[in-house]
């Protein structure tokens, strides 16, 4: 399988025991956190969409970021990546998602957006939360943290059901 599967499972455990689905939205990461979610047997129980909106027109039409959010705050920001996760969640109708927007480099790096930067927000039952998160590493590096990190936060929230 992949070297996600411990986190998918425990992951898949959570939302089993809970009864809920999850949705992603996925920017810098460009799927991969769905497709570690997938990669498990009988994915399909929990994992209901997985969104992936790289360029800025395609936030504002999959996942309803209005477009003055993106020009005032840029799309590696905390109130982009809380709106790709509500905006997921709307569409997917599902009690959990998980949203990541970030620089995954080599380039694309601006000020006080360094390579590695990552927003990262989840949102459930009891709200939106985001974190900022920075990765050390190459494009490959930052992008599998990324995943990783996306994975337990899920997990956190599932098993607190909130």
């Amino acid at each position: 399988m992949n070297h996600f599967d411990g986190a998918v499972r425990a992951l898949a455990d959570a939302l089993r025991a809970r009864g809920w689905r999850i949705a992603t939205a996925e920017s810098c990461t460009g799927g991969l956190i769905a497709a570690a979610c997938t990669q498990l047997a009988g994915s399909s129980e929990w994992f209901d969409a997985g969104l992936v909106a790289y360029a800025n027109a395609a936030k504002t039409a999959l996942l309803g970021v209005p477009a003055p959010l993106l020009a005032a705050h840029g799309a590696v920001s905390e109130e982009v990546a809380c709106a790709m996760a509500e905006g997921a969640q709307v569409r997917a109708q599902v009690q959990l998602t998980v949203a990541v927007t970030g620089i995954a480099g080599p380039g694309g790096a601006v000020p006080g957006k360094p390579v590695g930067t990552v927003w990262l927000a989840t949102a459930g039952p009891d709200g939106t939360r985001a974190e900022r998160l920075h990765f050390a590493g190459d494009r490959d590096a930052v992008r599998a943290r990324t995943v990783a990190t996306a994975l337990q936060r899920l997990t956190q929230r599932a098993v607190a059901g909130a």
